[in-house]
């Protein structure tokens, strides 16, 4: 009797990891167009581009709220809403993952990092912009979770830069220009 339960336990377990194993992981390439994914995969290797794209998906995920919310209520705005929000979380997710693999690296992100202080705020403001409705309570919490992170770790790294960049003075020669440089 418990080697029958045992193998049955098994055999849920086992069920079970492979069911995990075929659910996709939520990453922010399924909140974003073609284009979007381009523009991030265009930035990978220079991280303060990186962060640039990320502000302005970002901006324009809470633009897109904002214009929602101003617009006449409609059936389907909160789920809407819901969705933006989402969107917006998983986003703001990969940027902080990006921000914590930035740090340790030493990055030069210190033309980035005020504009991306200044970004938050406007987030913050955007994502409480919608009344409150149990449709998108917690996908809000989340983004605003998401941006207060991304604030504490950016606040981080700008002290951080200062210290290891006054320590460490990059060459002019080995700094890879950015977006804003070939602009």
């Amino acid at each position: 009797m418990i080697s029958h339960l045992l193998r049955r336990s098994s055999v849920l377990l086992l069920l079970a990891g492979t069911l995990c194993l075929q659910l996709p992981a939520q990453s922010p390439e399924g909140t974003l167009s073609e284009s979007e994914i381009d523009q991030l995969r265009d930035a990978a290797y220079v991280p303060a581009d990186r962060i640039a794209v990320f502000i302005k998906l970002l901006d324009a995920r809470a633009a897109n709220l904002q214009a929602l919310v101003a617009k006449p209520r409609r059936p389907g705005r909160e789920e809407d809403v819901h969705e933006i929000l989402q969107q917006f979380a998983s986003i703001i997710d990969e940027l902080n993952d990006n921000l914590d693999d930035y740090g340790p690296r030493h990055r030069d992100l210190r033309k980035q990092l005020p504009k991306l202080l200044e970004a938050t705020d406007r987030w913050a403001t955007a994502l409480r912009s919608p009344a409150d409705s149990e449709v998108y309570k917690v996908s809000r919490s989340l983004a605003l979770e998401g941006v207060q992170d991304a604030r504490d770790e950016t606040k981080k790294l700008v002290e951080e830069q200062k210290v290891w960049f006054a320590a460490h003075p990059p060459s002019k020669e080995t700094d890879a220009p950015t977006l804003e440089d070939r602009r």
